[in-house]
């Protein structure tokens, strides 16, 4: 196998293995084996084209269509020209695959499933970084940059996956990107001969570069082990914290979010709560004549790890006709049924659809998927609330205190679910909640007393100015200073209760409206609201209020309540001219981990003339992200055209030159037998005259460009006009070059005079060390920041523009010349000859 096909081989293969830390984020993985069909065609085809050889543009070219043809054929076909080529249905096929897989990957938990959407953009985005790689590696034969598609595909997966195998996958993709140097590095030695070639293998076999191959790979595996036992060590960290202001919240947008945590909330919430304005978001009609636990519930937060409060992963699937009796509810619980008629603001775009608790029928349009265990329903591909009026029949549940007091404790599992908490809960919140607790005799007078001790007997004020808290501790510093809003209260009761034994969640949504003159009820942006929700087995999940003037107190919780008839509570209390009100977090971020763990959502309305309309498009990100690269590497272009054209004047001159010391046969008779007289040149007896002449003149008129644009890069601009010697003496003066730098500058006039001018051509050695003195003895005389364009803007890089200029006359030329060949007339042969 020729080092070009084993470099292509190694190319396809190292991003295969990047590719593989995707498998556990889609069942079933059978995507990877049509991805690697494809690429071993994608790279079989830029093999073909190099053997041919076409030129790499062309080569790159040739890769991609035949990439888009095989996406065609895959994913498509029915919409394609033929069957095969792509047209306008085709790409607008694709746009849409691709949309309904980027709402896929944002409503699916880990392992989401296979669809249409999602293996489109597995296994184009596979291709994409395979033909990204093999360009790179391959086509332009510079393997270290190609790292950076394959750091990226792995980042994408790192960042989606659940931790607990990265490392291996980590493995995987380093092992491969290794690999693909080795490759171009054994490539590379081979060409370089014999000393670093080593003996054949086996008597008769080539030499191959065994030594530094081998010692290639003894630093990839220290390196890959150093890179695996690093993070292991205890180095300091930076932790983020459960009210810290850098994390995320509910919401969906342009930042991190999509579940409400104990983090952005304080940033984000304490803002909203401060504006002058309230929205109307959603308009109800409801058939209960008592709407003080008319709650609307967006999401339950059941996940928490000490600094977040987040939505647990769950499956959804199609909505059901009639939704299930919520876990827990036995039929001795009295409840009753309402319907509540919703209608949500056009600018309202929320991909949750508020709904009281528990539901147990919804009539909603659209595109919309179920949560079992939350019992919710969230928008599919791209459905979201905007303009949206629907039905939702639910029961309000009207448990007595005497069925909560009697209710039994929950099964081993359940409860181990929805009363863990971290090792790294300060002792101060258990140690609270057991003080507070101490004279209850049961859960339920446990729950109680937690929602007095915040409500009205611990001294707690509600305050939407609250400094933003972070660390672990948080929870005890707001225990301390007895200051926050319905994200603090809810938060610390539901983690007390979690130590208490006690199962408990988070929900996430509004509060009850405000009765208008209609019989309609308006729930504005103040409404937002968070609440926690414990539970008792018989009851389900209950509804508790411990943020102080905010939202309802249940009835179940108020002494002598019988739950026969509901009392007279006090409406909600927020009004239209009401102080802010208790929103929850009113993030409009979603993250990259919240959106793996499904929960991407907004708890406070978004404007849409505030957001963007829901959210960049995933055209408009990919547009602005060509943009940003443009707009960096543009500038660099100059700086990176100047250092490619020198690295190959350079490369062949060193070429030519060492295989001319290779083949000089030493002294020549007609030269006097003086071992001197062909000093710095060599003659090429063993090569044709005609190929001597063509190689000998390439090579050194390259080296002599690279000299005088050198020159020009550090101000001395080239005179056309002058000989090779004056133009050298010229250099040497206005370079005030020292002695061995102008004999340099002079080595390499001669080299030209002798190409052009001898009739036997020599092609001289050591040219392109001449050129790098000469560099040196330049930089070493000029300044700072001469040097400094020099490098970054040479103006020795207009060429570049000028070779263009050149190559569209010649295009024009050739084309001229063969329209004038196809358009001339035949001369009649009557009128031939003499």
């Amino acid at each position: 196998m020729s080092g070009r096909a084993r470099l292509t081989l190694c190319s396809a293969a190292a991003t295969l293995m990047a590719s593989s830390a995707l498998l556990p984020l889609v069942d079933p993985a059978t995507w990877i084996l049509q991805a690697a069909f494809l690429l071993a065609v994608q790279s079989g085809v830029g093999a073909a084209a190099r053997r041919i050889p076409l030129a790499r543009p062309l080569t790159v070219l040739a890769q991609t269509l035949v990439t888009l043809v095989l996406l065609t054929l895959v994913f498509a076909r029915e919409q394609a020209l033929a069957g095969l080529v792509p047209g306008p249905d085709a790409f607008q096929h694709f746009a849409d695959l691709l949309r309904a897989g980027a709402d896929d990957v944002g409503r699916y938990a880990i392992p989401a499933p296979l669809s249409d959407g999602i293996r489109l953009m597995m296994v184009g985005g596979v291709l994409l970084i395979g033909l990204t790689v093999d360009t790179l590696a391959v086509t332009f034969r510079n393997a270290a940059p190609a790292g950076l598609p394959l750091l990226a595909l792995y980042s994408v997966a790192a960042g989606l996956s659940d931790g607990a195998a990265d490392w291996l996958w980590f493995l995987v993709a380093a092992a491969g990107y290794l690999m693909l140097l080795l490759a171009e590095g054994r490539e590379r030695l081979s060409q370089w001969g014999r000393v670093f070639g080593g003996a054949p293998r086996s008597p008769g076999g080539p030499a191959g570069p065994v030594a530094p191959v081998r010692t290639g790979r003894r630093i990839g595996a220290v390196a890959l082990g150093v890179a695996l036992a690093v993070p292991l060590l205890p180095l300091p960290a930076i932790d983020g914290g459960l009210l810290d202001g850098t994390g995320t919240g509910v919401g969906q947008g342009t930042g991190g979010g999509g579940t409400i945590s104990a983090v952005n909330p304080l940033v984000s919430l304490r803002d909203s709560l401060n504006v002058d304005e309230d929205r109307t978001v959603l308009t109800l009609r409801t058939s209960t004549t008592d709407i003080s636990d008319l709650y609307l519930r967006i999401v339950s937060l059941d996940d928490f790890d000490g600094t977040t409060w987040k939505p647990s992963k769950r499956n959804i699937v199609a909505v059901p006709d009639r939704m299930p009796a919520p876990v827990g509810l036995r039929p001795d619980v009295r409840r009753s049924e309402i319907t509540t008629r919703v209608s949500a603001a056009d600018w309202y775009a929320q991909d949750w659809l508020p709904m009281p608790y528990p539901p147990s029928d919804v009539r909603v349009g659209g595109k919309w998927r179920y949560e079992p265990v939350g019992m919710t329903l969230v928008g599919d591909h791209g459905q979201t609330t905007r303009g949206k009026t629907y039905e939702v029949d639910s029961l309000e549940v009207r448990p007595t205190a005497q069925q909560l007091a009697s209710a039994p404790r929950a099964s081993g599992s359940f409860r181990d679910e929805y009363t863990e908490v971290p090792g790294s809960l300060p002792p101060v919140v258990s140690r609270t909640a057991r003080e507070v607790t101490k004279d209850a005799a049961d859960d339920y007078g446990r729950a109680v007393a937690l929602q007095d001790y915040f409500a009205v007997t611990g001294g707690f004020e509600y305050d939407t100015e609250v400094e933003v808290g972070s660390g672990t501790d948080a929870i005890a510093r707001f225990l301390r200073d007895k200051q926050g809003f319905c994200v603090h209260f809810s938060f610390a009761m539901a983690a007390m209760a979690r130590t208490l034994d006690i199962p408990a969640r988070v929900s996430v949504g509004f509060a009850p409206g405000s009765p208008q003159a209609d019989g309609s009820v308006a729930v504005g942006l103040k409404d937002a609201h968070a609440w926690p929700e414990l539970y008792f087995e018989g009851v389900g999940w209950t509804r508790f209020e411990p943020t102080p003037t905010r939202g309802t107190t249940p009835a179940y919780t108020v002494p002598d309540a019988s739950g026969n008839t509901l009392p007279e509570l006090p409406q909600a209390s927020r009004s239209a001219d009401a102080a802010p009100s208790d929103a929850p977090s009113a993030s409009t971020s979603c993250s990259v981990d919240d959106k793996k763990l499904d929960g991407c959502t907004s708890a406070l309305p978004l404007d849409e003339a505030e957001q963007g309309g829901g959210g960049t498009p995933w055209y408009g990100i990919a547009g602005w992200t060509l943009l940003g690269a443009a707009a960096l590497v543009v500038p660099l272009l100059p700086m990176l055209w100047r250092l490619r054209r020198r690295s190959v004047r350079l490369a062949s001159a060193q070429h030519a030159g060492s295989a001319a010391a290779d083949r000089s046969p030493g002294p020549r008779a007609d030269d006097g037998g003086r071992p001197d007289a062909g000093a710095g040149a060599a003659v090429l007896p063993d090569v044709p005259a005609h190929e001597t002449t063509e190689a000998a003149v390439g090579h050194v008129l390259a080296v002599w460009r690279e000299l005088t644009d050198t020159a020009w890069d550090y101000g001395i601009p080239p005179d056309e006009a002058l000989t090779p010697r004056r133009a050298a003496e010229r250099i040497a003066r206005l370079g005030e070059l020292d002695e061995a730098a102008a004999r340099a500058v002079r080595r390499v006039a001669g080299a030209v005079e002798q190409v052009l001018y001898a009739p036997r051509p020599r092609a001289a050695a050591g040219l392109a060390d001449d050129v790098r003195e000469v560099r040196a003895a330049l930089r070493a005389r000029v300044g700072r920041r001469t040097r400094l364009r020099a490098v970054v803007a040479p103006r020795s890089a207009v060429r570049a523009v000028w070779d263009l200029a050149d190559r569209w006359a010649a295009v024009k030329a050739a084309w001229a010349a063969r329209l004038a060949t196809l358009t001339r007339r035949p001369s009649p042969s009557g009128h031939e000859g003499g």
